[in-house]
């Protein structure tokens, strides 16, 4: 009987650990992330998303339509867009890296990197750099 509340006990607090754990990683947002909006391939807004102390909101116009980008503190998303499929809507909160948030229509790319794209120099690729060496 001594052995099974052992392991119960053991068992327990295992997944009390692993349980706090998960929610100190799920609930912290990433310090220095920076959202960078692009525009046709120009970064045309980096925003330090830990900086962000009240939300708002961004409304990017151009002549293919607008976007209404909503950010707060540690994330960011498309609140509106008037183009047809609403797939950059859909998308919900960018919170990390893993995937950016577009809408084709307008052209518009949402990032999350560690560095502003303005001062980066990120629209330059490898093969740029080879000087378009032929495939």
């Amino acid at each position: 009987m001594l052995k099974t509340r052992t392991w119960i006990f053991i068992l327990a607090a295992a997944l009390l650990a692993f349980g706090l754990l998960a929610l100190w990683v799920f609930s912290r947002t990433a310090e220095g992330t920076i959202a960078n909006i692009y525009q046709d391939g120009e970064c045309i807004y980096s925003i330090d998303l830990s900086a962000v102390t009240e939300g708002y909101e961004l409304t990017i116009e151009d002549e293919n339509g607008v976007n209404v980008i909503r950010v707060e503190r540690g994330r960011i998303c498309v609140l509106e867009a008037d183009c047809p499929d609403q797939v950059c809507v859909q998308a919900g909160w960018l919170t990390d890296s893993a995937s950016p948030i577009v809408c084709l229509p307008h052209r518009l790319v949402i990032r999350l990197e560690d560095t502003a794209g303005a001062a980066s120099g990120l629209d330059i690729d490898s093969i740029s750099k080879l000087g378009g060496a032929d495939m």
